[in-house]
């Protein structure tokens, strides 16, 4: 009896010692290794429906992050979206630099390209940032649209088909931009030759049976004659902003600057789209930013934002847009994000038209 109790003493012992071990590998989990577990668990769940995604703890951000990012490729990824009724000419801008202006064009134009529209891009930066991301040349031998607004060429003789996405279009910026403010002084009509190019393109187009459904206009950080015909030749503004404090500065500067050309040269342009760039979740100015645009434009603002990226910083020295270089980033997914919410407004534009 005393050698049968003492066994089971012993294995009892070993038993709670066990369960004292699991404990303590349990507390010692990292939240790295809580993350992957999270993770394993959406990966299981991904080929069902995005309802099943499991929700991740709020000790697990990695995890949170990563089950957002799968729902939007769930949801939004080989989804056609609705196309306008007619051709938006949205003038992407913002007088401070460094904001994602070029970034943000050359995405959410590749994003609803992919979606099944036809896009134009015109850029209009004599850095010619936007020709780069879409693999376009724009070397000075290469029509520009310095031609366009100069000489007075056609838009059909400069546009030229972006290598990796179907229906993406570019019309290139050479380094000659950069004297087109000052050639442009002396011309006849300077503030509207964009607009004119644009206008005769679109109406060539719709002759051919054929329908651009989107055109953006990469602007340079300044308001000289070229930001100036952007805004003539679109009716909406797209503005990008940084989540810092100096972009609402510039912020406030832009919207006086919109109102002037509202009433002396283009009295339909407004601002229809603004979308909050190089978002950090971690830190609070990046939500206050975000905060502070959203009470004062809710309509105009979008829900989507776009993160800081590795894979957007990298995908111009490729030739290409973060669309097509890593389509599964959380960058390309914002991206796709925002041009899902831009298309829903054609939605909302048509049902209204209807009505």
């Amino acid at each position: 009896m005393i050698g049968t109790d003492g066994a089971v003493g012993e294995t009892e012992v070993v038993s709670v010692q066990d369960e004292v071990d699991d404990v303590s590998r349990e507390t010692q989990l990292s939240e790295s290794e809580k993350a992957a577990d999270a993770l394993a668990r959406v990966s299981r769940e991904a080929s069902g429906d995005v309802a099943d995604i499991p929700e991740a703890g709020a000790d697990t951000p990695l995890a949170q992050a990563v089950a957002a990012d799968t729902r939007k490729r769930m949801t939004l990824v080989g989804r056609e979206l609705p196309r306008p009724a007619h051709t938006r000419v949205l003038t992407v801008a913002n007088q401070k630099g460094g904001v994602g202006k070029t970034t943000t064009t050359v995405n959410v134009a590749a994003a609803l390209a992919q979606a099944g529209a036809t896009v134009l891009v015109i850029d209009l930066d004599p850095q010619g940032n936007a020709s780069t991301a879409l693999g376009i040349e724009h070397h000075a031998e290469v029509p520009s649209i310095y031609d366009v607004l100069v000489d007075g060429d056609p838009l059909s003789k400069v546009v030229q088909p972006c290598p990796d996405v179907p229906g993406l279009f570019c019309a290139p910026a050479t380094i000659d931009l950069a004297g087109a403010e000052i050639e442009l002084v002396s011309l006849v009509a300077r503030e509207t030759r964009l607009h004119k190019a644009v206008s005769k393109y679109v109406a060539e187009l719709g002759e051919q049976g054929q329908a651009l459904d989107y055109v953006f206009i990469d602007c340079p950080p300044s308001l000289g004659l070229l930001t100036v015909n952007a805004f003539v030749a679109g009716s909406e503004v797209f503005i990008p902003i940084q989540c810092e404090y100096y972009a609402l500065e510039g912020l406030s500067q832009l919207l006086k600057n919109i109102e002037l050309i509202r009433d002396h040269l283009n009295p339909n342009l407004h601002v229809s789209t603004i979308l909050l760039t190089m978002f950090d979740g971690r830190t609070r100015l990046s939500a206050q930013v975000a905060d502070e645009v959203r009470s004062h434009f809710p309509d105009q603002t979008l829900k989507a934002s776009v993160p800081r990226s590795v894979r957007i910083s990298e995908a111009p020295s490729h030739g290409q847009t973060v669309m097509t270089y890593d389509p599964n980033s959380s960058g390309a997914l914002s991206y796709l994000e925002a041009a899902s919410e831009m298309a829903a407004q054609n939605a909302a534009e048509n049902s209204e038209d209807r009505s």
